[in-house]
């Protein structure tokens, strides 16, 4: 595995590479994991692809070239996410490729299907989030009200915490998210990331119409992963979306959310050899 930087005008991309195959195979990760997520692939799927795994915005090595609240409050679109990668690709030589993306990462694996789809030959989604963020994803990130109280929270020490304990509560969010979110807001530089997160990635909903025709028009094989036992992303919020495509593969595994594991692993590579 080797470490790389790719530089634009609006980030320094941090990414990892593994892999030897011949196809290749962009990697979105989970909110606050990092490019070298899916390297559990490479055992078993390392002769057919070549990873690249990216440190996400808001995440360990990756940085925006402005990182400053104005710019976080702006967010990023999905033409300007598109634009990224396909200058990516450009500057790697890569012209066609398939894209793996958990949780959090399944929004931007999703963006970049609705928006390079000519480019993509497999689209794979695991918690996908995309499919149905739930209701506190959007008001915290979309509803101006949430958003401002998820700002006077977040850079709170003491408020975030509170936040996340009445959540818990309230059964907003179970225990294992809990424990995520907890163990990411202990300084100031990771409670401004976990805001940023909200806002910035505002604009990265899924046009289910959009996705739905390039994914037929373009004949991308598409497969879906959910864990039996996630209750932030159990398997029956893809139950209309999934029914709509002709063809479509879903596996669901007997894990909670923290699923990228060796049955994830196992399974995934039945499908791809």
């Amino acid at each position: 595995m080797t470490q790389h930087y790719f530089e634009n005008t609006l980030v320094k991309l941090h990414y990892y590479k593994f892999g030897e195959g011949p196809q290749i195979m962009l990697c979105f990760h989970g909110y606050g994991m990092h490019g070298k997520q899916f390297k559990i692939l490479e055992t078993t799927l390392g002769s057919k692809y070549t990873f690249f795994g990216f440190d996400l915005f808001f995440h360990k090595e990756t940085k925006l070239t402005d990182q400053s609240l104005q710019a976080v409050k702006k967010g990023i679109s999905k033409k300007e996410l598109a634009a990224l990668f396909a200058d990516f690709c450009r500057h790697e030589g890569i012209e066609r490729f398939s894209v793996i993306g958990y949780s959090m990462g399944t929004h931007f694996a999703t963006i970049i299907v609705e928006e390079l789809a000519p480019m993509v030959a497999e689209y794979i989604i695991a918690a996908p989030s995309s499919l149905n963020p739930g209701a506190l994803i959007p008001f915290f990130s979309k509803n101006k009200t949430g958003n401002k109280i998820l700002e006077k929270i977040a850079l709170s020490k003491n408020a975030l915490t509170g936040m996340l304990k009445l959540f818990k509560k309230l059964k907003f969010i179970n225990g294992d998210d809990y424990k995520i979110l907890y163990n990411e807001i202990g300084t100031p530089e990771l409670r401004f990331n976990f805001y940023a997160c909200f806002t910035y990635f505002r604009f990265l909903e899924t046009d289910e119409p959009r996705l739905l025709q390039v994914i037929e028009e373009q004949n991308i094989k598409s497969i879906f992963i959910f864990g039996k036992r996630d209750k932030s992303f159990p398997p029956r919020i893809g139950d209309k979306f999934i029914a709509k495509l002709k063809h479509a593969e879903v596996i669901i595994l007997d894990e909670s959310h923290e699923m990228i594991k060796k049955s994830f692993v196992t399974a995934l590579t039945k499908s791809l050899l």
